[in-house]
């Protein structure tokens, strides 16, 4: 008697996806196809449904997510997709029932094979009744986008804030000098020393000035860049400062093709970012067991800068010194932070400033051991 019960059970449940089936097939004639493969084009993951839950489309990036075939996805029930499916019934049903025109909330989407997947779940109406569109936002991606959105906003801010800040001081640094060297003049050789001490420090202020103005002032001079050529002249010159103790691995994609860019510059950003990880390096050299990694990679279909790109580069530089202290972790690119002792803190702000020239982004993630800058930059 329970196994004809279990039968029934699965004959009914067989029988609703079939009727779902169906009835998506009816919903979706050929002729409105092109109408929901515009999606496909999205990296968002996104299905348009019945507001019964059933799947009319799924676009690739859903199917990729799910680990299941679309074929497979459209005309089953979407809720069964999630760990709460009773959440995004009530949602279908409020925006068929007009309730609201668009329903935001956080939940897990089931995946074949791997764990839940966090998403922000946007559900909205169409213009057809009785369908709805469900945009899923992995809450890694949001996050990652919201990261590298801070991160431009802070660049252009900071950019700002040196053009306006260097301008305020050179002026008066220039009237303090002249009054001092005037004022040598006419006072004892005695006292000499102490305008000797406000004319070196005006000298010094000046020097930091320029060393801020400097990448805003030089022209971007443009040729073809190959990038392993940069990281070989790097890789060269940091271990002429560091002979001993030091090992720079190379890993590299030699399939990534050559861009635009200024090679010169793109020199500098690498050569900042490394010396930093060197100088942070220094107990383990003394270990003799410091390692300092290039790795390139090509990127596909990847977003950053609000920007969508097909191809990027991706270079790596990861090191296994201490990692970046928390208190600066949010604020390395900041200019004059400095996690060192004696350190300018100009460094990375020079290399983040001279890679968004260049369409990219530089990112830090660093732990204990490990610290990995990622460069960022789209190719052709």
């Amino acid at each position: 008697m329970d196994r004809l019960n279990k039968l029934s059970i699965t004959s009914r449940k067989a029988a609703s996806v079939a009727s779902c089936a169906a009835a998506s097939r009816a919903a979706a004639p050929v002729s409105e196809l092109p109408r929901f493969q515009s999606f496909d084009l999205l990296a968002t993951l996104v299905a348009v449904v019945r507001t019964d839950g059933c799947v009319l489309f799924a676009n690739a990036a859903l199917e990729d997510a799910l680990g299941i075939s679309r074929r497979t996805i459209e005309g089953s029930q979407l809720p069964d997709c999630f760990t709460e499916p009773l959440i995004l019934q009530n949602a279908l049903l409020g925006a068929g029932s007009n309730e609201f025109a668009a329903l935001r909330y956080d939940a897990w989407l089931r995946r074949m094979h791997h764990e839940p997947l966090p998403v922000h779940v946007v559900v909205a109406q169409t213009d057809t009744p009785g369908e709805a569109i469900v945009e899923l936002l992995p809450l890694e991606a949001q996050a990652k986008q919201d990261r590298e959105e801070r991160l431009m906003d802070q660049a252009q801010a900071t950019k700002e804030l040196i053009r306006n800040l260097a301008h305020e001081i050179k002026n008066p640094l220039g009237g303090i000098r002249g009054a001092a060297q005037l004022l040598q003049m006419d006072i004892s050789k005695e006292l000499t020393e102490y305008t000797q001490v406000i004319i070196h420090e005006a000298d010094r202020l000046q020097t930091l000035v320029d060393r801020l103005l400097a990448p805003h002032r030089r022209p971007h001079l443009v040729g073809d860049v190959n990038i392993h050529e940069v990281c070989e002249r790097v890789r060269s010159l940091i271990l002429a400062e560091f002979p001993k103790g030091l090992r720079v691995v190379r890993d590299y994609d030699t399939s990534i093709p050559d861009f635009r860019g200024d090679h010169e510059q793109l020199i500098q950003a690498v050569l900042n970012i490394v010396h930093n990880a060197a100088q942070a390096l220094a107990e383990r050299m003394t270990a003799g067991d410091a390692q300092i990694t290039f790795k390139t990679r090509i990127a596909r279909q990847v977003t950053f800068g609000k920007q969508r790109y097909r191809l990027a580069l991706e270079l790596h530089v990861v090191d296994n010194g201490p990692g970046v202290p928390d208190s600066i972790k949010d604020r390395i690119f900041y200019p004059l932070v400095s996690g060192r002792e004696g350190g300018s803190g100009l460094g990375l702000t020079l290399a983040q400033t001279f890679v968004q020239q260049h369409h990219g982004l530089i990112e830090c993630e660093s732990r204990p051991g490990q610290t990995d800058f990622k460069l960022l930059i789209p190719l052709p």
